[in-house]
């Protein structure tokens, strides 16, 4: 294969100082057509719709991008890019939208989402083509999770909301992680509160969003009393009474993770 390279012998040498500014202002081109971009998306998602839901749907907006940055403790945000090698959807998929007609959830509402959701089989076309970071769409009610209320994040029903149990390391070599229970949940919203069930089997769904404070939020979500309506089973299927005072007497931890997990007075 031949290569050849074309040289316009006029041009002389570039410094370092010149080849520098010229990639600092790329740079800043790109940065001034993000935010550009970033504005226009806001205030379409400030903007009222008028779209109306049919039986069994929640139609939502949602800022594909949303997720895609992080905010650190002096306000300083930073774009993540989350889709670059990575195939686990519920890291890269958005998860935050906001409400504009459902049944049973406030209009205006933000809410957590089913990852897969977001999928041109449930989005509407053809409406408010303003911005390319704000799509439109139709999603079954029980793809939405949780709600946001006065700062706090809600279950939507059937869900309700729990942690992770685990049994810390009790033997002489340091660094050894906690061990998590296969199949256990403690309950930290509804009928269930306060308790430690036993669960079918993978039923610890975990929710990973965008949280208020600009950072990823994580949120473990299940069905315990099914969904009856789609042939669903109950997915807590006994309290264990013995587990439950373990875990408030700390001898059990509860958390998202085996490196969060703390002993119940501390979360």
């Amino acid at each position: 294969m031949a290569k050849y390279f074309l040289i316009e012998p006029e041009i002389k040498n570039v410094s370092r100082t010149d080849i520098l500014k010229i990639e600092e202002e790329r740079i800043k081109k790109i940065d001034n057509s993000n935010l550009s971009l970033e504005e226009t998306a806001e205030l379409v998602m400030a903007e009222t719709d008028t779209l109306k839901a049919v039986y069994g749907r929640v139609i939502v907006k949602v800022n594909v991008q949303g997720k895609n940055y992080h905010t650190f403790e002096d306000g300083k945000r930073i774009r993540l890019e989350r889709q670059f090698n990575n195939l686990n959807r519920r890291q890269t998929e958005p998860a935050n939208a906001v409400v504009i007609d459902a049944a049973n959830i406030p209009a205006g509402a933000e809410v957590l989402i089913y990852y897969n959701a977001i999928h041109d089989s449930n989005k509407i076309f053809d409406y408010k083509n303003k911005s390319p970071h704000i799509g439109y769409y139709s999603i079954k009610e029980e793809d939405c999770y949780m709600y946001l209320e006065g700062g706090e994040w809600k279950p939507i029903a059937p869900y309700e909301t729990a942690l992770r149990v685990y049994e810390p390391y009790e033997g002489s070599i340091e660094g050894m992680m906690p061990k998590k229970m296969a199949d256990v949940l403690y309950v930290t919203s509804g009928e269930y509160k306060g308790h430690v069930v036993k669960t079918l089997r993978g039923c610890d769904f975990e929710i990973i969003f965008m949280d208020t404070n600009g950072k990823e939020g994580n949120i473990v979500i299940f069905r315990p009393n099914g969904l009856p309506e789609k042939s669903l089973e109950e997915e807590a299927i006994a309290v264990l009474h013995e587990l439950t005072e373990k875990v408030e007497i700390g001898m059990l931890l509860v958390g998202i993770s085996d490196k969060t997990c703390k002993k119940l007075n501390d979360t």
